[in-house]
């Protein structure tokens, strides 16, 4: 069966592309067979794999499948990455939020009934815009599962607050349960100053027992691997002890 697992924050500059690539990855090297999913409209995550005349490009996109699910097949709009497969975000998308606002036709579970056949992949992870609107709903109802990138500072802890009220109004109103895997505190710097400690320390002390807690260090080898159009665990990247990390945590997602 098919695991997916959104990756999400409406706060922007918390690397959540640059963990969705890693923790794609993580998983990739470890045989696992994965689908990427870019539904930020901004296409962050379909640059950065390389894939700008998808963006670009014309009709079928992942945009018409969003609008007309039951016209299109996932596999016909997924192009091969050599670490993994990759749903690209398209131009059009700028105008999806209010184009599914408009069509009143269930608009947050659009996202669900398109990926309701992508079943040749073991683990589907669907990159978030970074806004709390219906294109994010769309993907905590699609996969109810989440990874939510953070950075080490008081702004990322209102954020988070905010995005679990909205977790909560979601299962409320759709009846469903949602589960937060885990926050992955990125960007971290040692030595830690007094605000990233505190908020670290909030965080683990928050999420004590119920939600695992992961910290991925600064590291240039990271931000040279996406730049390179792949994750650290590419056949070409250079070591890094943040492996170790992003390990972890595919371990996280591929455990059923």
């Amino acid at each position: 069966m098919t695991r997916r697992i959104g990756i999400t924050n409406q706060k922007g500059g918390v690397s959540k592309t640059t963990n969705t690539i890693n923790v794609a990855g993580a998983l990739a090297a470890d045989g696992v067979d994965v689908l990427a999913v870019d539904m930020d409209p901004q296409g962050y995550l379909t640059h950065r794999l390389g894939f700008e005349d998808e963006y670009t490009s014309d009709p079928p996109s992942l945009y018409d499948a969003l609008q007309s699910p039951a016209d299109h097949d996932v596999d016909d709009l997924v192009v091969a990455h050599e670490e993994f497969d990759l749903l690209p975000a398209n131009i059009d998308m700028f105008h999806l939020e209010q184009d599914l606002i408009a069509s009143g036709m269930r608009p947050r579970l659009r996202l669900k009934t398109v990926l309701e056949n992508a079943t040749a992949w073991d683990v589907v992870l669907i990159d978030a815009p970074p806004s709390l609107g219906p294109l994010n709903d769309n993907v905590v109802l699609a996969t109810e599962e989440l990874l939510v990138p953070v950075e080490a500072d008081e702004s990322s802890q209102l954020a988070l607050n905010h995005l679990l009220r909205q977790l909560d109004t979601l299962e409320d109103n759709y009846d469903t349960h949602i589960d937060v895997l885990g926050l992955i505190v990125s960007n971290v710097a040692y030595p830690l100053d007094n605000e990233q400690q505190a908020a670290i320390d909030w965080f683990n002390e928050r999420f004590e027992g119920r939600v695992a807690v992961w910290t991925v260090r600064s590291r240039a080898a990271i931000k040279r691997a996406v730049k390179d159009q792949g994750s650290v665990f590419a056949e070409d990247a250079e070591d890094t002890d943040m492996t170790d990390v992003y390990a972890q945590i595919a371990a996280e997602v591929a455990d059923e």
